[in-house]
């Protein structure tokens, strides 16, 4: 696979985990000291917009003109783009808070449908699911009248989430098991769940539906044959080494990656890039052939044209 360059755009903040596109063609990440950045589409200049108070992931667009933040420490947030007003949606399940609110996708009926990735551990121990493989991952559901279904259960870190150009699915990333579960919400399959994708060539983070219809896929590092050991061993291995000094524990690869899945689980997509500048890319979001990475480590966002 040829490897190609990145247009990358500096954010004054470290870990701008996604991206989205408004409406006028700002770009919003969102980095690791809590704030909600707004960039012009070339990027030249960007605004803080607000801060939430925790770690914000996932961002989507909302029926009504506000940002919609899956922040992995407070919940489902809404952010009004011209005051910065921050409102908390959801922030408990059954009435447990959620340990690890992380990616969403918003359907035509104002439905949101968003993943808890872990009821373990937070976004600040990520490693620790990885490697456990606690498989305490969910999909759920805000519906209009803001109660909460969970949709699926059993999760191995629930990650990206994406709804088809016909809102027969939605499709979740299991980052863990490198697969994109598919539950179906209409017709003969409708409430049961099956693939969309398995044995993905590395692990897959945020997921969107691009303009193109097509679901695409932000592999944050290549699979790890030392992750996939410790994952099978025993439970005191496993722990033992997540204790072990940073540089000796398993970390991502320095690698960029994406794919673009259709309907049926085809790839139409699959591009690599130089990971000089750029990194372990989170975030995807393709909009009229322009694609934009996030990154949970970089203090940029990065482009390429299709």
């Amino acid at each position: 696979m040829a490897t190609e360059r990145l247009t990358v755009v500096r954010v004054p903040g470290t870990g701008a985990e996604d991206v989205l596109i408004g409406p006028k063609g700002h770009v919003w990440t969102g980095t690791e000291d809590g704030s909600i950045f707004r960039l012009t589409p070339d990027g030249h200049l960007v605004e803080r917009v607000t801060t939430t108070g925790g770690r914000p992931l996932g961002l989507e667009l909302l029926g009504d003109g506000r940002i919609l933040v899956c922040d992995a420490d407070r919940g489902l947030l809404a952010v009004d783009p011209a005051s910065g007003r921050v409102e908390l949606l959801t922030s408990a399940v059954d009435g447990m808070p959620m340990r690890f609110c992380n990616n969403a996708a918003v359907a035509a009926d104002g439905r949101i449908f968003f993943t808890d990735s872990s009821a373990h551990y937070s976004v600040h121990e990520w490693k620790h699911d990885l490697v456990e493989a606690t498989r305490t991952g969910r999909l759920l559901v805000r519906h209009t009248d803001g109660s909460v279904e969970t949709l699926l259960t059993g999760l191995e870190f629930a990650n990206g989430v994406a709804l088809a150009a016909d809102e027969s699915f939605v499709a979740v990333a299991e980052t863990g098991a490198r697969t994109v579960v598919r539950r179906w919400l209409t017709g003969a399959r409708a409430g049961t769940r099956d693939y969309l994708a398995q044995d993905l060539p590395g692990y897959p983070d945020n997921i969107s539906r691009g303009t193109d219809g097509l679901i695409w896929v932000a592999i944050a590092s290549p699979t790890d044959p030392v992750v996939e050991r410790l994952k099978t061993g025993p439970m005191v291995l496993r722990r033992g080494a997540l204790k072990l000094p940073a540089w000796a524990q398993p970390k991502p690869k320095r690698t960029v990656r994406v794919i673009a899945l259709d309907a049926d689980g085809r790839v139409v997509h699959d591009r690599a890039f130089e990971a000089t500048e750029f990194h372990m890319a989170t975030g995807v979001r393709e909009v009229d052939g322009r694609v934009w990475l996030g990154s949970l480590v970089e203090p940029a966002v990065a482009w390429f044209e299709l």
